[in-house]
Formats: structure tokens, C-alpha cells, sequence
């Protein structure tokens, strides 16, 4: 048994993860009425979680309070990456939907949402979240606000005693350790996570929304493996798909079955920790990106809010293309301000149509029928670029330097 158990930790946690999907995928078929298999896939989301903001607020303030005067990060230039990434994917959303104008059944069922009243609205509520009770947000995973308390105590605690953050980083790597425990469930944990969608889900559902999910999906492909890496070759002048590959491969597969930006931090972590990046960087700019790096957000929101255009037969000129790719690209940056993320946002974008808002409503519960797969999509390409342009900053900032670097996938 120990020589199974020695042999089985061998192994890389990528082919732990491939071969717990296989076996989810296996018992889903064979026995479907096993229902308690789903419980692995709940308590290693709710654990990722549960240890993902304490992991944030410990890393982060040990970051800032060892910071060394003259020690440069390179955040400017990763919100940069963010921001092109975003504008970008809502551009090619705009594009595809023109190219693949897509039509939808509107239906019911998505009545008591209350959407954003406007940009303004969804701003105003991701700056109040800067300034949240620490305690509050901590216990509902408010990054933005985890994130400026820790940016605040560890600047206050630069003038701390040697040993006060000699103890703030035993702590952080206490924590970090326990992450890594975490990370080894995740096998256990992705075979429960397919055992549900499967059960549960089924595709049978889907196949009504087949060309929408196509354009959608294809976006989100296209973002992937042609845009993200152009942006990475452009800044590293290198052949970025072992980058590329090796972000989807480790990040993004447990971002697709997770569906959720903030248990993956954890995940995001340890990938940047294995690249050896500058940790003062990464722990600031990895919970920053699951909050406001969301390229796929943005293709959401473009191609839901176009497919209604192209419902209601209404003509779109070229600036008003424009404006929905820059409007989708600020509404997804403040998409986790708002309940139910990028799809609360779609009455918004449809707003500048003048499409009334029951209308819009409907789309989104369209939005929730498709989420399965939507939402799977979309956080694994918010979550892996993360990773992707955090390590592409720095590798540019070395390759502007002179200084030579490997990337090590």
C-alpha cells in the first residue's frame, strides 16, 4: 500500500487530475445514482475556498512588510496585459457575432435578478468593496478588500520588529502548506466535480443553444491560443505556447471544473511559485486578476447582448460595435462586484441598444440555461491568464534588461 501511495505521489498532479476525470467520467456512466461521489468535489471546492483568502490576506502583507526599497514588481505593466486582454476578447466577440450572427428563443425563469442600473453603479460597488470591514471580507471572499487591508497592514508593518515578520511569514508559508495539501485532494476532488456535471447536467439540455455555445466557446478558444499567445510573443519575442500550454494545462483545467476564479487562486499560486516568479508580484497580482482579468467575461457579454440584437432585428453601426467592446470590457472588470457576474451584466450592454430590460432578463436566463458549459469556459480563460501574464511581465521586463531567463514549464 505504501509503495502504491509513493508511486501514485510520483506521479505529476496534472496526470492525477486526467486520470480523476477519467474515473469521474466512468462511474457518471456506471453507477449515476451514487450521489454521495459529489461530496469529493464539494469539499475540495469549499476547502480551496475556505483557505484562499487567508492564504491572499498572509501572503500578501508578509510580501509587502519584507519589501525592499529599490526591489522594482512589475504590476504596471501586468494590469497593462490585463486590460489589452479584456478589450481585446470583447472586440472579437463583437466580430465573431457579426461574422456568426446567432439568433435566441427567449425564455422565462430569470425574473427576480436585479441587474446594475449602470457602469457607474457597477464601479461605485467594486470601489465600496475596497473599503470593506477586513472580518467581512474575509468571510465572503471579497479580494478587493482582502487585498487593500493587506496592502495597508503591510505597509504599515514595514517598521515592524524582525521578528514580527519573521512570524507574519511563518504564517504565510504555514498556510501555503496547507494549500499544497489541499492541491493533492485535487484528484478526489475533480472526479466528484465531474460526477455531478454529468449526473446532474447532462448536454441533452444544451443542444438547443448549440450555435450560441459554438461562438461563444470559439471566442474563448480563439482568446486562448491565438490572442493571448500574440500578446505574449510580442512582449517576450520568444515561442509563447509552452507558456500558454503549460497556464491551460495547470490552471485551467481546474479552473473549468471548479467554475470559480477565487478557488483557483490557490491553484494559480503554486503554478507561479513553480515558474519561479517574484513572489512580491504574483501574490498582489494573482487575486487581483481573479477579480479583474476577465477576458472571458467579456466575450459573455458581447455575444449575449448581440445575439439579442440580432433577435430583435435591430441594425448596429460600427461605433456602437465599439462602444459594447469597450463597455464589456469595463462591465466584465467589475463583474465580481455584481451577484451572478457577467450575466447580470448583459442588461446593462443591452441598455446602449435601447433593448428593455425585460427582454434583456430573458437573455440571461438563456445565460443560465447554457451556464454549464458558459461558465466552465469562461473561468478557465480568466483564471490561466492570470498566470500567463504575470509570468509574460516578467519575463518582458527581463528581456528589456538584457538578463537571461528559462521558462520553466
Amino acid at each position: 500500500m505504501k509503495t502504491l501511495i509513493l508511486k501514485w505521489n510520483q506521479l505529476s498532479l496534472v496526470k492525477r487530475i486526467f486520470m480523476g476525470i477519467i474515473v469521474g467520467i466512468i462511474l457518471a456512466l456506471s453507477i449515476p445514482n451514487a450521489t454521495g461521489i459529489t461530496i469529493f468535489g464539494s469539499l475540495f471546492v469549499f476547502a480551496l475556498k475556505a483557505v484562499a483568502p487567508v492564504l491572499v490576506l498572509l501572503l500578501v502583507m508578509s510580501a509587502i512588510s519584507k519589501h525592499k526599497k529599490g526591489h522594482q514588481t512589475n504590476m504596471k505593466a501586468i494590469l497593462a496585459l490585463y486590460s489589452v486582454s479584456t478589450f481585446l476578447a470583447g472586440l472579437i466577440a463583437v466580430i465573431a457575432s457579426f461574422i456568426f450572427p446567432v439568433s435566441l428563443s427567449l425564455v422565462k425563469g430569470a425574473e427576480n435578478l436585479t441587474p446594475p442600473d449602470g457602469i457607474v453603479e457597477v464601479l461605485k460597488t467594486l470601489l465600496f468593496q475596497v473599503v470593506d470591514n477586513p472580518v467581512n471580507a474575509l468571510m465572503n471572499a471579497n479580494y478587493i478588500g482582502i487585498l487593500g487591508w493587506a496592502i495597508l497592514l503591510g505597509v504599515a508593518l514595514r517598521n515592524a520588529h524582525d521578528s514580527t515578520k519573521t512570524l507574519l511569514a511563518n504564517f504565510s508559508d504555514a498556510v501555503s502548506q496547507i494549500v499544497k495539501w489541499v492541491i493533492n485532494l485535487a484528484p478526489l476532488g475533480i472526479m466528484g466535480l465531474v460526477f455531478d456535471s454529468i449526473t446532474t447536467n447532462g448536454l441533452s439540455s444544451l443542444l438547443d443553444y448549440g450555435k450560441l455555445l459554438l461562438v461563444l466557446i470559439g471566442c474563448m478558444l480563439f482568446i486562448a491560443l491565438v490572442v493571448n499567445p500574440l500578446i505574449v510573443y510580442l512582449n517576450i519575442r520568444r515561442n509563447p505556447y509552452p507558456l500558454v500550454f503549460s497556464c491551460l494545462k495547470e490552471s485551467g483545467i481546474t479552473a473549468f471544473f471548479t467554475r470559480s476564479s477565487a478557488a483557483n487562486i490557490p491553484i494559480n499560486m503554486r503554478l507561479c511559485e513553480k515558474l519561479e516568479l517574484d513572489k512580491d508580484t504574483y501574490s498582489v497580482s494573482i487575486p487581483l486578476g481573479a477579480t479583474i482579468n476577465m477576458a472571458g467575461a467579456a466575450v459573455t457579454i458581447s455575444v449575449l447582448t448581440l445575439a439579442t440584437v440580432h433577435t430583435l432585428g435591430i441594425e448596429v453601426d460600427f461605433g456602437t460595435a465599439l462602444i459594447l467592446s469597450l463597455l464589456s470590457a469595463v462591465s466584465a472588470a467589475g463583474a465580481s462586484g455584481v451577484a451572478g457576474g457577467s450575466l447580470l451584466l448583459i442588461p446593462l450592454a443591452c441598455s446602449i441598444f435601447g433593448i428593455p430590460n425585460d427582454i434583456a432578463i430573458q437573455v440571461v436566463g438563456v445565460g443560465f440555461i447554457i451556464g454549464v458549459l458558459q461558465d466552465s469556459f469562461e473561468t478557465a480563460l480568466n483564471s490561466s491568464s492570470d498566470v500567463l501574464f504575470t509570468a509574460t511581465a516578467e519575463y518582458a521586463k527581463k528581456r528589456k534588461e538584457g538578463k537571461e531567463y528559462m521558462i520553466n514549464v
